[in-house]
């Protein structure tokens, strides 16, 4: 078996959490929300975080949330288009709080920038910029 990629995540989240999600995720970082309509219709028990074309971040409301602790999650990462410089702005502007900065953490596209934020959820998202 060879994998080419992750094709997505799913993430719970509090069963209220869709105007939290939308704060976040597309107006604080600009990802846009997919399914929303088909989640409220009651069609699809998820909505989706499209990050890329191929990848999604499947966030599941649910009253069976728990928030992510030190011992069940530790964070997703994102490799971003933006050097770390243009991403902090970014996060600033928007009221995003970086819980962390670190110059080079290795990941499976090699080392190079990254910050971290947390979402309303208590998720840790890494956001990396390209390795050079």
């Amino acid at each position: 078996m060879h994998v080419r990629t992750i094709d997505h995540v799913t993430l719970r989240i509090p069963a209220d959490g869709l105007a939290d999600a939308r704060a976040f995720y597309a107006d604080a970082l600009g990802f846009e929300l997919e399914g929303v309509d088909r989640f409220e219709a009651g069609e699809k028990p998820f909505f989706d975080v499209r990050l890329a074309p191929e990848h999604v971040i499947h966030l599941w409301p649910t009253d069976e949330f728990d928030a992510p602790g030190a011992t069940n999650y530790d964070h997703v990462a994102l490799v971003v288009d933006e050097d770390i410089e243009s991403v902090t702005e970014t996060l600033a502007d928007a009221g995003v709080a970086v819980e962390r900065e670190l110059d080079s953490p290795l990941g499976a596209t090699g080392e190079a920038g990254a910050v971290y934020v947390r979402d309303p959820f208590g998720y840790r998202v890494e956001l990396k910029e390209p390795v050079e």
